[in-house]
Formats: C-alpha cells, sequence, structure tokens
C-alpha cells in the first residue's frame, strides 16, 4: 500500500527530492527527542517528593487556598491531559516562576546561562588549542619519555578534583600571588560600566571600549576557564593521541613517506585531517558538558552561571528553575548532538557519499 501511494505521487508530481526526505527526517528526529525530553522532566517532577502547590502558596496556606491553587495548576486533571499542559506551556516560553527569585524561569536562565557560555567557549578554546598539539605530539612520540608525560598530565586532569585545583588555585594566584582577581565575574566598580548586550561580558565590554572592565572581566575567567580548560585538554589530548595513532598506521602514510612528502605535512595535514573527523564528536560533547553548567567550578568561583543557579535552586526544592534548567541542558545537548553530525558529514566525503546514496 505504502509503495503504490509512493509510486502513484512520485507519477503524478515526480520523485521527491533528496534533501526533501532528509530534512523530513531530521525533523521528526528533532521533535521526537525533545518531545522525550519534555516526557522525562514531566516524570521527574511528579515523583519528586516535593509538593508544587506549597512550593506557590506555602506552608502557612489554608486549606482553601490550597486546593484553589490545585485547581488553577491543572494537578486535578489526568496526568496525559497535565502533559499536554506543561508541553503547551513550555513551548509558549512559560516555564513558570523560580520559588528562590520569585520571578519568571525563563527570564532566570536568560541571565545565567551566558555567563556560563561565555565560560565554556573560552575553557573549551584551550582545551582544544592545547589538547589537541598534545595529543599528536603523544601519538608521534609513542613509547617515549614525552608521550609518557602527556599522558601523565592527562591523568592529573581526569583524576584530581576540580574543586580542589579551584580552592588552590584561589589560594595561590589570587590570595598570594595577586595574579588574578578573586571570585565572581566582575567586579563591583566596573559592574554597571558594562551595557548588556550580549551578555557576553568579554565581548561587550570590549565594543563599547570599556578597556579597564575587559581586562578586569579577563582577570576573573583566566583561572575557572584555565582549569575546566585543563579538564578538557586531558580528554581531548587521549583522544587525539588514540584517533592519530590509528591514522598513523594506515597504508596512505606509509605510500606518503615512500613518496618522500615531508614528515610534518604527513603528521598535521594529511594524518591530523583524518583524525579531525571524530575529534568534531570529541570536542563536541566536551563543549557541552561545561555549558551544561560546571556546578563545582562555578560554585568554588561565585560565577553566576547556571551552575550556580541550578545549585541554589536544589538547596531550596525549586523545582520549576530546576526542570527548567535541565529541559535547558537537554536543548544544548541536542543541538550540539546536530551540529557535531553536520560537521561530521561536511568533514568527511564518505558520509557525504553515503548520504547522498540514500
Amino acid at each position: 500500500m505504502a509503495g503504490t501511494f509512493l509510486q502513484q505521487t512520485e507519477g503524478r508530481y515526480g520523485a521527491l527530492p533528496t534533501w526533501f526526505w532528509k530534512g523530513t527526517k531530521l525533523i521528526a528526529t528533532i521533535a521526537v527527542t525533545i518531545l522525550g525530553l519534555l516526557l522525562i522532566t514531566f516524570f521527574i517532577s511528579h515523583v519528586i517528593p516535593v509538593d508544587p502547590v506549597l512550593a506557590v502558596v506555602g506552608d502557612r496556606a489554608s486549606q482553601s487556598t490550597y486546593d484553589k491553587m490545585f485547581i488553577e495548576m491543572g494537578l486535578d486533571k489526568p496526568l496525559w491531559q497535565q502533559f499536554f499542559f506543561y508541553v503547551e506551556k513550555v513551548l509558549s516560553g512559560n516555564l513558570g516562576n523560580s520559588f528562590l527569585t520569585k520571578k519568571p524561569v525563563f527570564d532566570d536562565l536568560a541571565r545565567a546561562f551566558p555567563a556560563t557560555l561565555e565560560l565554556a567557549t573560552v575553557s573549551i578554546l584551550i582545551g582544544t588549542l592545547v589538547g589537541i598539539p598534545l595529543g599528536v605530539l603523544s601519538a608521534v612520540k609513542s613509547g617515549t619519555l614525552t608521550d609518557q608525560i602527556v599522558r601523565v598530565i592527562g591523568l592529573i586532569g581526569y583524576s584530581v578534583p576540580i574543586f580542589w585545583l579551584g580552592l588552590l588555585g584561589l589560594l595561590v594566584f589570587y590570595a598570594k600571588l595577586s595574579w588574578i582577581s578573586g571570585p565572581g565575574r566582575i567586579d563591583i566598580e566596573f559592574e554597571y560600566n558594562v551595557t548588556r548586550t550580549t551578555g557576553l561580558l568579554l565581548i561587550d565590554s570590549a565594543m563599547q571600549g570599556q578597556w579597564d572592565a575587559f581586562r578586569n572581566v579577563v582577570s576573573h575567567i583566566t583561572l575557572p576557564a584555565s582549569l575546566l580548560g585543563y579538564y578538557s585538554l586531558a580528554y581531548i589530548s587521549r583522544m587525539t593521541r588514540s584517533f592519530m595513532q590509528t591514522e598513523l598506521a594506515q597504508e596512505y602514510i606509509i605510500t606518503a613517506r615512500v613518496k618522500g612528502v615531508p614528515e610534518w605535512r604527513i603528521i598535521w595535514v594529511h594524518a591530523l585531517r583524518n583524525a579531525a573527523v571524530p575529534l568534531v564528536t570529541v570536542i563536541a560533547l566536551s563543549y557541552a558538558g561545561l555549558l551544561e553548567g560546571s556546578v563545582l567550578t562555578e560554585t568554588v568561583f561565585a560565577w553566576p552561571g547556571l551552575g550556580l543557579y541550578l545549585t541554589n535552586s536544589l538547596q531550596v526544592a525549586d523545582m520549576n528553575a530546576v526542570l527548567g534548567g535541565t529541559l535547558l541542558i537537554g536543548v544544548i545537548f541536542i543541538a550540539l548532538n546536530l551540529l557535531s553530525d553536520l560537521l561530521y558529514t561536511l568533514l568527511d566525503p564518505r558520509v557525504r557519499r553515503r548520504v547522498g546514496q540514500r
């Protein structure tokens, strides 16, 4: 039946283009994934031992007030209707009000996320720009002392708790040496000199020519970004080493050496270009992990980002804020996974040919 319908459709309107099917499949995948994410957060909101009505009216409200709010929140309806109303609210941008800040959760997330975005972006740049060369060096010098040093550096990044490194860094570089500014994102004297256009203080202060504020922001972000960059570096360098070792053992590398191609070109152009294809996914997932809110780092450095916001919300059982943050994290992972798949297709011609043949 389905085949006959498609044949009739193609006969009447012509064969549908490949991009139409690929676009339809992509949209359907995104829709199903987001629906699943909404279903999970809805389930979480109903199994946690927190009364959403009391979070709104307070524990001193009368029974009549409680009952009225219970009905207004739709909790007297069947679960499927509650889920439908929940999806409708989320899609309209209504994530409820925060019990902690007394503001809409959407506004709170819009305020907190740029701080995490800025910190995560600087961190992943550090991790990528340092981690990839270290991984390449480790692969080329496999089995040597250089390889061992690089692997130990990565092992320390994995093993040492990041909050301990943060406290130690503040003690040494802030309290003792005074090389950097302390906790926070910007000193109070510069707080109101910069207009929040993008929410990214490095960009906003530079665009507005507030160079004293820019230097102050750099001084604040240097240590937490370096620590998170080191954490990402450990993973990226290890995966780069693994991918490069695989590529350097391929026949095309042996052929290039026989032809007399310079060794630096074999390593940094031929091998690294092919290793870069799976590295895209590694970097994207590392970036997503940083964007989900580096809770311990943001707490240690009092960084007003998503991680600190979720930590404070959890401490007071502010479930509207927690669920809103969870949804945002889920959307970030979905978007970065889609982006990595797109980049994977663009970088690898073999994948492009397979996709085009479907």
